[in-house]
């Protein structure tokens, strides 16, 4: 039933025993030295899946915003969309087998997915610039052909590309020419019709900063500038030619110390943007004439794009269903802004892009980004065909037609099966340019209320269990009563805390009207944290 290169296959390519890993939101992510067999038994599987779909699959190489001497592998479904549970279970069983189990394992497969093994598979495989990377997607590819299955190496690209491409084939080119050179015409040509009505642009209002993150972004943002006839004008830093790999930049780093990327030279007003490594996370940020860094995080992103589309259905006229989808991240101040501003219908899901994901399908038009600057917006195939046919109406008035052929181009320029900080970049900018909005404008529609995140350790995270899209916790007992009264004690406050996904420690998120607030409830609630969930070590010193 398998065929005989599998068993010597995989010889090559063998496990460490012992060694136990976890596939997660991020599919399988460690020390790269760590992967070689995972990257084999991932080819085996996206094999499987492939015959099993009867589709192309995609396989990509990354570690994303990690440091450079990771690595890791994430499989991508039919649509662009990330693998279902089901199969994640699935590469964690292969990728834990011992040796002499694994053909047992993978018979597993076959038999409970009732796999016709003669069945044609066909796999894409991308790679980020880690050093690591060019052996370990030669294993995944190894363990494609030692099943029978076809690969096709796309090199380098980013993780949005892959996904892209994946989508394209398996819609025979309906979603787009599955090259890299098809994704950047699809991308720019949006981007040029969005942008033509918009007249007078000085050279300082095209101009943006890029941070690359010495990634794999960087790259592809070169290989993009040329197509982009100088309507934007990109300044690219940390392109990867000196500087390490997410080191001291990025967009997880201007995240988290809230402050500009080393290597990037910022004037007072410049916009300027950061990639994570593997490209499919953005953050805008600028610095004011006071030099006061500002952020402008997925939150801050998820408005801009909403509030752009909500007019662009008000002009069209089209009464489509349109909502916002966010974690219990998102500041409040944004979540008030959308509902009571806006009047647009705001979601919130557990944390997780592909719980978001699923949220944002059940929208006519769904726009979901996490705090982080990883998002997307989704069409519906029912919202675009009533985009489409109002777009060719020959009977609707001028600004009817106009505003429906620019929510086209949207469509266009944004790559819905995943979040891609190119698409999100070139988005942003055409919005930015068609309301002629500087960043100093976006940055107020709303101030953000200040807050604080921090971190508990605990005997065993297992003991915290939360509800309501991890807004409130249900275990352990008394914990969140405790939360509710110290949260009353202060002005347009809220807390949560959940557990981590991949350590024992549990994680408090405090908000509040002044930052000293904010930084004494989430003490507060650490210290009941502490005392209520079974935390080790010292008890949570105060901030200083």
């Amino acid at each position: 039933m398998l065929p005989p290169p599998v068993l010597k296959q995989s010889g090559l390519h063998p496990k460490p025993a012992g060694l136990v890993l976890q596939y997660g939101t991020a599919g399988f992510r460690t020390n790269a030295k760590k992967l070689d067999h995972i990257m084999f038994r991932m080819g085996l599987l996206a094999t499987l899946r492939s015959r099993k779909t009867k589709a192309t699959i995609g396989v990509m190489v990354t570690a994303s915003h990690n440091p450079e001497e990771d690595n890791g592998v994430k499989l991508i479904d039919p649509m662009g969309e990330m693998v279902t549970p089901t199969w994640e279970g699935y590469a964690t069983q292969l990728a834990n087998a011992e040796q002499e189990d694994l053909l047992t394992a993978l018979k597993d497969v076959i038999e409970k997915e009732a796999i016709d093994m003669s069945q044609e598979a066909d796999v894409f495989v991308g790679k980020d610039t880690r050093s690591s990377s060019a052996s370990l997607s030669q294993a995944v590819m190894d363990g494609v052909s030692a099943l029978g299955g076809h690969s096709k190496d796309y090199g380098l690209v980013t993780t949005p590309q892959l996904h892209y491409m994946v989508c394209c084939q398996n819609t025979k080119g309906k979603y787009g020419d599955a090259t890299v050179e098809g994704y950047y015409s699809k991308l720019y040509q949006a981007f040029i019709q969005l942008t033509k009505s918009v007249l007078n642009r000085t050279d300082d209002q095209k101009h943006l900063s890029v941070d690359g993150a010495n990634g794999i972004g960087a790259l592809k943002v070169r290989e993009m500038e040329a197509h982009l006839k100088k309507e934007l004008q990109i300044s690219l830093f940390n392109d990867g030619s000196k500087g390490k790999l997410n080191h001291q930049c990025g967009a997880d780093f201007v995240k988290v110390q809230q402050k500009p990327p080393t290597g990037v030279e910022m004037n007072p007003g410049e916009r300027c943007c950061s990639f994570d490594g593997d490209a499919d996370r953005i953050v805008y940020y600028f610095i004011d004439s006071e030099g006061q860094f500002h952020l402008l995080d997925g939150d801050k992103i998820a408005t801009l794009i909403s509030t752009f589309l909500k007019e662009l259905l008000t002009q069209a006229g089209v009464d489509l269903k349109m909502g916002a989808v966010q974690t219990a991240y998102a500041n409040g101040s944004s979540t008030r802004y959308l509902e009571d501003t806006m009047q647009v219908i705001v979601r919130c899901t557990k944390t997780g892009v592909k719980h978001l994901h699923h949220a944002a399908q059940e929208f006519d038009i769904g726009v979901y980004f996490e705090a982080n600057g990883h998002g997307t917006v989704l069409f519906s195939k029912a919202a675009e065909e009533i985009i489409q046919h109002l777009a060719e109406d020959a009977n609707i008035n001028d600004e009817r037609k106009r505003a429906a052929r620019m929510l086209q181009n949207t469509i266009n320029v944004i790559n819905q099966t995943v979040g891609d900080a190119i698409a999100d970049m070139l988005l942003i900018e055409a919005i930015l340019a068609i309301k002629g909005m500087t960043i100093q404008q976006w940055d107020s529609i709303y101030s953000d209320l200040p807050n604080r995140q921090l971190k508990v350790k605990v005997a065993d995270r297992r003991v915290i269990d939360t509800a309501d899209a991890e807004r409130r916790a249900v275990s352990p007992a008394g914990l969140q009563d405790a939360i509710d009264s110290l949260v009353k004690k202060y002005r347009k406050a809220r807390s949560f805390v959940r557990p981590s996904g991949t350590e024992d420690v549990v994680r408090v998120y405090a908000e509040a009207e002044t930052q000293e607030s904010a930084d004494d409830l989430a003490h507060k609630v650490s210290l009941a944290v502490y005392r209520l969930a079974g935390g080790v070590g010292g008890e949570p010193k105060q901030l200083l």
